[in-house]
């Protein structure tokens, strides 16, 4: 799986892709991950200043970002593709929008070979970029953050995760196996301020039937 990030803040990923799964996945060539900053279709006057938002028409607060640089960072990134059998999706992080799933990972983790997130940022982007592209929309809460960057990275994440040899072990798949939060580990006695804590002695039983049925009840 190959994402394409188009953010102006490319930075805001180098610690997250570096470390853990994702780093590692990254490391071992099972996902790939390139930037492309709007900015640099900018042309840059005198002062070097490249404004990549503007004043909403019809007024309000807040700026928009402008379509034409976003649109040329996106062309690139579709340019890069060089596989024949390329299946693209371009994904725009819209709080309204759908919401993203574990089952949405899974179906575009098999269905696409190249993804590319357009990371929001201020107001929102000229609305024009989603009737030119025919984007998908998808949210990841009912909230407002102050970027797409966020969101990119949840999508990375969980589509990263479906991708064969990232986890190393298919049953580390949550979603595969009857799963709960409550979950324990050594020592079977945990003692805090004068109290002890156990784990549940069902855990302890051995008995599979039985740790299955206390799972799927929590």
């Amino acid at each position: 799986m190959h994402f394409h990030i188009i953010t102006i803040f490319p930075d805001i990923f180098s610690s997250y892709l570096s470390e853990s799964i994702i780093g590692r996945a990254i490391k071992n060539k099972l996902i790939k991950v390139n930037f492309y900053n709007p900015r640099d279709f900018i042309k840059a006057p005198k002062n070097n200043y490249k404004p990549m938002d503007d004043k909403p028409y019809g007024g309000g607060p807040g700026m928009v970002i402008r379509a034409e640089p976003l649109l040329k960072a996106i062309e690139k990134a579709v340019n890069s593709i060089k596989s024949k059998n390329k299946k693209i999706l371009i994904v725009n992080f819209i709080p309204s929008a759908e919401k993203f799933t574990t089952t949405f990972a899974k179906n575009i983790s098999k269905k696409y070979t190249d993804i590319i997130l357009i990371c929001g940022r201020y107001e929102g982007i000229d609305a024009r970029v989603d009737k030119i592209l025919k984007t998908k929309k998808l949210s990841i809460g009912d909230y407002v953050l102050t970027g797409g960057e966020i969101p990119a990275m949840v999508l990375v994440d969980c589509v990263s995760r479906q991708i064969k040899g990232v986890l190393g072990n298919h049953d580390s798949l949550e979603e595969e196996r009857v799963s709960t939060s409550e979950v324990y580990t050594r020592p079977e006695i945990l003692k805090y301020k004068s109290k002890n804590y156990k784990v549940p002695e069902v855990l302890l039983s051995g008995n599979h039937k039985k740790i299955e049925e206390w799972r799927k009840r929590k």
